[in-house]
């Protein structure tokens, strides 16, 4: 892998829309002209961020829709405040991409509820435990179809492998910058990375199955720190071609918060 960001960035729109060319460091393992979840997330999270920005407030839940597949390609990251508020409001970003037949639609939409902060220090309650520390995992790169694209741009610590009995754990941390010479926030590395999470908690072969998320949901109750992300997943398997992978997220300090996503789960032909 040599691109060195999974987006550049390419200037504003008359409209003042901000555009970003895609690198091949944002390919899918479900296919060479999609991106991986992981990447727009995070490009999704850093307009959210962005949008309005104000001094002692963060983004507290983050809902990622996927609305098609994301094309390798050119996008427009468009951004507004849908309910405003002093100590609480809901901003909305979407991606946008021009599409084989020439029309341009939204590939991708993100919502966040953003809160004004204050001090709780005194009262701080955490439910999940520490997950395992980093240095007793086993580094690694993923092998066969795991070995592609965006996967191969994280660096590995295993607690427990992909298809393990119970929870997969692992440690990930993303070596490309999101966009071309800028530093990541520390939202946008864990966004980098969030999207494994149903990869993680996977008990499917990919080799027989596949089981693309259509979304992502990610409540944060504390901003993480350093460059490490830790996953704790699990994926259910329904019945009729529906899964659910719910997981924990993960700083070196301890738990941050908790992940949803819902799964389309087929047999390959």
């Amino acid at each position: 892998m040599t691109d060195s960001s999974y987006y550049r960035y390419l200037g504003t729109t008359e409209e003042g829309h901000e555009r970003f060319a895609s690198t091949q460091a944002t390919v899918s393992i479900w296919g060479p002209t999609l991106q991986h979840g992981a990447p727009p997330s995070a490009l999704l999270v850093r307009a959210l961020e962005r949008c309005g920005a104000r001094d002692e407030t963060r983004l507290t839940r983050v809902v990622v829709e996927i609305l098609g597949p994301i094309p390798i390609a050119d996008l427009e990251v468009r951004s507004w405040i849908e309910r405003p508020g002093r100590r609480i409001e809901l901003i909305v970003a979407e991606l946008w991409a021009t599409t084989a037949d020439g029309s341009a639609r939204a590939v991708a939409r993100g919502t966040a509820w953003r809160m004004e902060t204050v001090d709780t220090g005194e009262v701080v309650h955490v439910v999940d435990p520490p997950l395992e520390p980093r240095d007793s995992g086993t580094p690694g790169v993923l092998e066969g179809l795991w070995s592609v694209g965006y996967l191969k741009t994280l660096d590995w610590s295993w607690i427990a492998p992909i298809g393990c009995v119970g929870t997969g754990k692992v440690w990930a941390r993303p070596k490309p910058e999101l966009v071309e010479g800028e530093k990541m926030s520390a939202l946008e590395r864990l966004f980098a990375v969030a999207d494994i999470s149903n990869g993680v908690g996977a008990k499917l072969d990919p080799e027989h199955w596949t089981f693309l998320n259509t979304d992502l949901t990610v409540h944060i109750f504390r901003v993480p720190e350093g460059e490490w992300v830790g996953v704790a997943a699990e994926t259910t398997t329904g019945p009729d071609g529906v899964g659910m992978c719910a997981g924990v997220l993960y700083d070196e300090q301890g738990a941050v918060g908790r992940i949803a996503q819902t799964l389309q789960i087929r047999a390959r032909s």
